[in-house]
C-alpha cells in the first residue's frame, strides 16, 4: 500500500532507515498518533505495515507519524533501535505547527514493545501521553524464554535477556506515568495473549493505570483496519485523547 494522500516523509537522521511518514487530517488535528509497525524488530519488516492504520486515523482526525527505524539486520539492535524509536518521535518537535500536546503510540507486536517503552522515556522532547499496544511483546525475559520469533528477543539485545536489561523491557518498567491500553486477540499464536496479560496484571499491581481488552482473532487481526478490533482501538485512542 502507497502512504495516504499528502503524506510528508521526514527524516531525523542520515540512515535510509531514519525516517516517517507524517499525514495530516483536513482540520485541526485531534492530536498525533505515532504508528510503529511490528515484525520481530527484523528488517525484513517496514512502515509499509502501519500505512493502512495511518490512513484509517487521519480519516478520524488525527494526525499520524508513521514511524521507520533502524532494525535487527539493518544496523538495528540494541541501542540503536532505541535510539532511533526516540529521535523519530522528538523529531515531532520540529513540525511547524503541529502541536504535540498529545502524542499517543500505536505499536503492533514487536512495535507494541517499543511504543511502551517509548513513554517511559526521560528528559523527551516530545513525551508519550499514552499508548495502545497491539498485541505487544511486552516482557523480554518471558518472550526471550519461549523463544518468540525464532530468537528475536536475544538477536535484538545481542544476549539472552534478563534483569540486566531493565532499561528495554516494559515489563520491568512498571509503573509508567501514562495510561497504556493493551489490545490482544485470544487466538493470537505468534505472541500469546500471556503477554499482555502478564504486563498489565504487573502494572495494575505497581498502581499503573493499565488495561487489556481481549479482541476475538489472530495476531493480525489488530491491524486489520476492517475489523471491529480496530473499532476499539480507535475508542481507546479517543479516550486518552
Amino acid at each position: 500500500m502507497s502512504p495516504p494522500s499528502g503524506t510528508r516523509t521526514l527524516r531525523y537522521g542520515e540512515d535510509p532507515s531514519q525516517l516517517g511518514e507524517l499525514t495530516l487530517p483536513g482540520g485541526t488535528p485531534r492530536g498525533v498518533v505515532v504508528v510503529v509497525h511490528g515484525g520481530f524488530w527484523k528488517s525484513a519488516y517496514d512502515l509499509s505495515l502501519g500505512r493502512p492504520l495511518a490512513a484509517s486515523l487521519v480519516e478520524e482526525g488525527w494526525a499520524a507519524w508513521n514511524l521507520e527505524y533502524r532494525r535487527v539486520g539493518n544496523g538495528g539492535g540494541t541501542p540503536q533501535t532505541f535510539d532511533d524509536v526516540a529521535a523519530g518521535i522528538d523529531r515531532l518537535a520540529g513540525v511547524d505547527g503541529l502541536d504535540t500536546s498529545v502524542v499517543l503510540t500505536l505499536g503492533h507486536s514487536a512495535g507494541g514493545h517499543l511504543a511502551t517503552w517509548a513513554a517511559g522515556r526521560r528528559d523527551a522532547r516530545v513525551p508519550v501521553t499514552g499508548v495502545v499496544s497491539q498485541a505487544g511483546v511486552l516482557d523480554l525475559v518471558r518472550a526471550d524464554e519461549q523463544s518468540l520469533g525464532g530468537g528475536a528477543v536475544a538477536a535484538l539485545l545481542g544476549h539472552p535477556a534478563g534483569p540486566g536489561d531493565a532499561a528495554y523491557d516494559p515489563a520491568q518498567q512498571v509503573p509508567l506515568d501514562v495510561p497504556v491500553r493493551c489490545v490482544h486477540g485470544r487466538d493470537d499464536d505468534i505472541v500469546p495473549l500471556e503477554q499482555s496479560q502478564r504486563y498489565v496484571d504487573a502494572a495494575t499491581a505497581a498502581g499503573a493505570d493499565a488495561t487489556l481488552t481481549e479482541v476475538d482473532g489472530d495476531h493480525f487481526v489488530v491491524i486489520d483496519p476492517g475489523s471491529d478490533s480496530w473499532r476499539v482501538q480507535l475508542d481507546l485512542l479517543d479516550g486518552l485523547g
